[in-house]
Parts: C-alpha cells; structure tokens; sequence
C-alpha cells in the first residue's frame, strides 16, 4: 500500500511472518525427541554395535561407515513414521503433529527428507540447536527451511 492511501485512511494490509498455527512448545518437542531417540534410534544403536560390528571397539574401528548404518536406517524410519501419520513414537506420546507451514496438511516426502538432512546439520553445529530459543514463532532452523512445523494436535 503507497503512503498516500494510507494517510487518506485507507486499509493496510499486513502479512505477518509469524505462521498462522501454534508451534508446539520447545520443552514438548525435546521430551518428543528423547522418546524417539529411546524407541527408534538405540534399537538400531545396539544393532549396530553389537550385532554387525561385534563391540563397541569394532564400530569405532569403522566409525563413519557405522553412523551411515545408523543414520540412513533411523531417518528412514523417522521418515515413514511422519509421512504415514505426521507423527513418530515420541510426536504421538506428546500430541504432537508435524504439518506443512504453507498448507497446514501433511508434509511431503521431500519436505521430510530435507529436514532430516537439515536436522543432521543443525545438530552438528552447537549454534543451530539454539535456533528455536532465540525466535518468537520457536521454529527450529531445520523446520524453517523445510517449511514443516510441529504443532499441538
């Protein structure tokens, strides 16, 4: 809208950045986090260590390809699980959904494949788990790119 209109009084429209649903609260997403972390990722732990690679000695002996056979199965899993129902173990046991920003549906299976490439990144670098403490809208970067959101069901 040009200045003029507005000094005559006429109506401003105003797009906020903020998005139009509710983000689930941090300390939700985390307990979500560590439930997932216990039910998918140490089974997959423990397989790998203990049952491809014999010890724990053994997996560091081949340590890169042993979080490949970590990571690629884990985001598999979290993948399938957010895709058939917007929810992995831990979302569901928070009343959590994962929704796309932009249509407040279900994400597609490239938003959900960005953001596990994106969660990897960002958990590697100390500064982008502390991404969703510094914003108002509690967005992590890893959502903010993929355009994906976890909000209260």
């Amino acid at each position: 809208m040009r200045w003029r209109e507005t000094k005559k009084g006429g109506k401003k429209e105003h797009k906020s950045a903020l998005p139009l649903f509710t983000i689930a609260p941090f300390q939700r997403r985390l307990k979500a986090f560590v439930v997932d972390s216990f039910m998918l990722l140490m089974p997959i732990l423990y397989i790998v260590f203990y049952l491809i690679y014999g010890s724990r000695e053994g997996f560091a002996a081949h340590m890169l390809q042993g979080w490949l056979l970590i990571l690629i199965p884990y985001g598999f899993l979290t993948t399938l699980f957010l895709k058939r129902n917007a929810q992995t173990p831990g979302y569901k046991a928070y009343d959590l959904l994962l929704i796309d920003l932009k249509t407040g549906q279900r994400p597609t299976l490239t938003q959900l494949m960005l953001r596990y490439v994106l969660l990897l990144l960002t958990a590697m670098s100390i500064l982008g788990l502390f991404v969703p403490l510094l914003r108002k809208d509690k967005l992590a970067l890893y959502d903010i790119l993929s355009q994906t959101a976890p909000i209260p069901k």
